[in-house]
C-alpha cells in the first residue's frame, strides 16, 4: 500500500534570542530585544496550528560549526529534510510576524505553485509555500520577493502573490513597534 505524504509543515527560521533585532537598538535594550524576538517567534508557532513546526537555526555560532549554513542554507536543509520525511509542502514564515495567524491556509496550493507573501513594502518576503520536491531557489534576504518570484519561474513553478496585511507586517526597525491599530492587538510588541 503506497503512503501518501504529509500535507505540510511550517518552517521557521529563528536567530539566537539574544543576537536578534539589533536595528532596534535604539529602541529597546538587549533585554528587551531577546523578549521581544522569544514574543513574536511563539506567535508565529502558534500561528502554525494545526500544522506541525521545524525550527530553522542560523546561529552564528552554528554558522561557524557548519560553514555554508546562512539562513537560505538552514532553510534549504529544513525543505530537504521535510522531504525527505514524506511532507509535501512547506511554509516558511519568518519568526517576527507579531501579527501572525492561520498559517496553515498558505499550505493550501497546487503542486506547482509557490505562494509568498511580501513585506508591507513589497520587497521582502515574509512567507513562503512552496512544494519540498521543487528544487527552487531560495533567496530570502534584501529585495526576495522578486528573486524568489524568478527562482519558481526558474524552476516552472506559478509564482502567486497573497495579499495578508497582518502577516505584511515584520519589526526590523523602531517604527514597526508602532502598528496601525487595524493590525489588531499589540501584545506581542508591547515593549516595557
Amino acid at each position: 500500500m503506497a503512503h501518501s505524504p504529509a500535507p505540510a509543515v511550517v518552517v521557521v527560521p529563528v536567530k539566537a534570542f539574544g543576537q536578534a533585532k539589533a536595528r532596534l537598538a535604539a529602541a529597546l535594550p538587549p533585554e528587551g530585544r531577546a523578549e521581544l524576538a522569544r514574543t513574536m517567534a511563539e506567535v508565529v508557532l502558534d500561528a502554525a496550528a494545526p500544522l506541525g513546526v521545524v525550527v530553522a537555526c542560523d546561529d552564528e555560532d552554528v554558522a561557524a560549526w557548519a560553514p555554508g549554513t546562512d539562513l537560505n542554507g538552514a532553510l534549504r536543509a529544513a525543505v530537504d529534510r521535510s522531504r525527505d520525511a514524506g511532507i509535501a509542502r512547506v511554509v516558511i514564515a519568518h519568526a517576527d510576524l507579531p501579527f501572525a495567524s492561520g498559517l496553515a491556509r498558505l499550505a493550501d496550493a497546487g503542486p506547482d505553485e509557490v505562494l509568498a507573501v511580501a513585506d508591507r513594502h513589497g520587497r521582502g518576503t515574509n512567507v513562503m509555500s512552496l512544494p519540498t520536491d521543487a528544487g527552487m531557489e531560495l533567496c530570502f534576504g534584501p529585495g526576495s520577493l522578486a528573486a524568489h518570484r524568478a527562482a519558481a519561474q526558474a524552476a516552472g513553478l506559478r509564482f502567486v502573490e497573497v495579499d495578508e496585511p497582518a502577516l505584511a507586517w515584520d519589526v526590523d526597525e523602531p517604527a514597526d513597534l508602532d502598528p496601525p491599530a487595524a493590525l489588531g492587538p499589540r501584545s506581542a510588541i508591547t515593549t516595557a
